[in-house]
């Protein structure tokens, strides 16, 4: 068992809070004592992700303000995070998201169209789960965490060779189903990555009115899981982190709980307006951690990025946003009876009687064409 996967006890928290750090803000590597150097072809891999992920999600919120989706959570900032997750994943291992994930999904290998087509409206998770092993994004919080551990528990009963990376906001650590899915998770020896992404606010809620704790790492020690607080802009860290982890869980280590400190750049979705709740000066603070400029910079340096390869990565970007947006602007098929089909079990009288009077509304209008 490696030497971070030992569970943090409440005297060593000052030692423990020591973010894992590989890039500095500025781009320049750090030496850190368990984790290697990550590998420049995976670094390379990573920042492809990064790049996508962002066109992506910038598309998004351009087609909410044109009307074609109907809301978008913005990860924007914390692509890191996003990108780290999904690769750090084993073609047969399972990601559980959040609404805020769409970029970890898109790049678990989900269409991104499909990935965006429940915020127009759909009723349904409109890709299949168990071809990506991606679950459906949950958007209320922290019961996807619960979900996760039953899946990662009955593979293990199974004797699958499966992890599960479950991710969640700070928020989501302050509800119930946290503490039920760590405390299930540390008993029954789940192989389950949970991965806190700190962006400092539940909507409008601070962190600091959320928990006194020094790190929502530490919050793993009552459990006996192991807590992990690494940058949340580094790409390189989260990378060799979570990679481990998904190793250690695989190898039968266990549980692990990962915090990564970033920051929410955009509103919490459009229905937000963050001026509210926070300054534009600590907004401005964190657009000097970008993550993306971050290993820009350091794969520059080191000469594995050129003029060249980013004229190329730019292309693919800007083709995958016209893919998304050609993808959300087809009418897509629709079928009135669902709006009935799954409110009861069985249909009550008055859902038949209002099922059948659209039927006839609907009827009416085809014969007058």
């Amino acid at each position: 068992m490696s030497a971070d996967r030992t569970a943090v006890d409440p005297g060593t928290w000052s030692s423990a809070l020591d973010a894992v750090r590989l890039l500095d803000a500025d781009g320049s590597p750090v030496t850190h004592d368990r984790y290697d150097p990550v590998p420049l072809p995976d670094l390379l891999e990573h920042y492809r992700a990064m790049v996508l992920g962002r066109r992506f999600d910038d598309q998004a919120g351009a087609l909410v303000r044109q009307g074609r989706l109907a809301v978008y959570p913005s990860s924007h900032g914390q692509e890191a995070c996003q990108v780290a997750a999904a690769l750090a994943l084993r073609p047969g291992d399972w990601l559980f998201p959040t609404y805020r994930d769409s970029v970890a999904v898109a790049t678990r290998g989900v269409d991104p169209v499909e990935v965006l087509a429940w915020l127009r409206g759909d009723w349904h998770c409109v890709f299949d789960p168990t071809a990506h092993h991606v679950a459906p994004q949950a958007t209320p919080l922290a019961t996807q965490l619960l979900h996760a551990v039953g899946v990662a528990h009955a593979a293990r009963l199974r004797g699958e060779d499966t992890v599960v990376m479950a991710l969640c906001g700070d928020g989501a650590t302050s509800e119930g189903d946290f503490h039920e899915a760590l405390n299930f998770a540390a008993v029954f020896h789940t192989p389950v990555v949970f991965l806190v992404q700190n962006n400092k606010y539940a909507i409008s809620v601070p962190l600091a009115h959320q928990s006194v704790a020094p790190s929502l790492a530490c919050k793993g020690v009552g459990y006996g899981i192991p807590g992990i607080l690494v940058d949340g802009n580094d790409v390189a860290a989260l990378s060799a982190v979570l990679g481990r982890a998904v190793a250690d869980a695989a190898a039968g280590g266990g549980p692990v709980l990962v915090e990564a400190d970033t920051y929410r750049m955009h509103a919490h979705t459009n229905a937000d307006d963050p001026t509210r709740y926070r300054t534009d000066e600590e907004v401005r603070s964190w657009e000097c951690r970008d993550p993306i400029s971050r290993v820009r910079t350091y794969l520059r340096d080191v000469g594995a990025l050129d003029d060249a390869a980013e004229q190329a990565l730019a292309a693919e970007a800007e083709a995958l946003a016209a893919h998304v947006r050609e993808g959300l602007s087809r009418a897509r098929p629709s079928e009135p009876d669902d709006l009935f089909a799954h409110v009861y079990a069985s249909p009550t009288p008055q859902l038949l009687a209002q099922r059948d009077l659209l039927r006839a509304e609907l009827a009416t209008e085809e014969a007058d064409r």
